[in-house]
């Protein structure tokens, strides 16, 4: 019989130790209602963002392997920039610059439209204001443009480690490059990549705390402002911690669920993170 991990125990019964105080304790239970609310958002904000950020994340992957030299230099430049730039940094960055400049490139599509005649279309484009664009979307777009960029690695290690008989096999038999890539090398590339890609996706949970810092409502905020305004620090602090690593624990055993289930193993190549 396989043997139990030892932290494994221990987490399971630290955790089982602090939901029961939760349960029983007065205080531990009034802190987890008033900050439970906050998972759905940080559940919502990370599942939305890492779906995005998968399909961006792709098309940088296929551009970083393109055959046109303008089109890898162009996916290397965003990549390079996306990872060397702390994510904070990136949250700031679209919330208070790129999302202003998101909303004035709409308004003037929508007065261009207007002008050639286009008005039916152009109205609602031209009516926008950074003030309607909620802080949530922003930090969706932010972690989205982050998290692309590493995902893109990802894909691109993917990519490169099916074999390049496989692709010039698939060309003798009349096969497009493209034709190629979707019916041969991505379907076995993206199996190999699915440990990494939850990796990545636990590692956007948990960055996701980082959109507290613009007013967006997830476990993090509210337990800042419960702790601040009742000084109950250490319990609430624990309450949040608890709430993170029920989903996050569970997520990595998830992943090395995929991992064993997986044939060939997936890597990231050489991905880096620059915090």
């Amino acid at each position: 019989m396989r043997q139990i991990p030892y932290w494994l125990v221990m987490t399971v019964f630290l955790g089982l130790l602090l939901l029961g105080s939760i349960i029983t304790n007065q205080d531990y239970h009034v802190i987890f209602t008033a900050i439970a609310a906050g998972m759905w958002v940080t559940l919502y904000v990370s599942l939305i963002a890492f779906a995005l950020s998968l399909l961006l994340g792709l098309l940088l992957g296929l551009a970083r392997v393109s055959g046109q030299r303008w089109v890898r230099e162009v996916a290397s430049f965003y990549v390079e920039i996306m990872r060397g730039v702390p994510m904070l940094v990136i949250l700031y960055y679209i919330a208070f610059v790129g999302a202003p400049g998101l909303v004035d490139g709409i308004n003037l599509l929508g007065k261009a439209l207007q002008g050639v005649g286009l008005g039916i279309l152009g109205d609602p484009l031209a009516g926008l204001s950074v003030r309607g664009l909620d802080f949530t979307v922003r930090s969706i777009l932010a972690l989205t443009v982050g998290y692309s960029a590493f995902i893109s690695e990802i894909f691109r290690a993917g990519i490169e480690s099916i074999e390049r008989g496989q692709v010039e096999a698939a060309r003798s038999l009349g096969m497009s490059y493209w034709q190629a890539m979707r019916y041969i090398i991505l379907p076995q590339a993206v199996r190999r990549v699915l440990p990494p890609l939850g990796n990545d996706f636990i590692a956007m949970l948990k960055d996701s705390s980082l959109v507290s810092v613009l007013g967006v409502q997830d476990i993090t905020l509210l337990g800042k402002v419960y702790s601040a305004s009742t000084f109950r620090f250490f319990e609430t602090y624990n309450v949040v911690a608890y709430l993170y690593l029920v989903m996050t624990i569970g997520l990595s055993l998830f992943v090395r669920y995929l991992e064993k289930r997986t044939p060939v193993a997936g890597h990231d190549g050489s991905r880096q993170r620059l915090r």
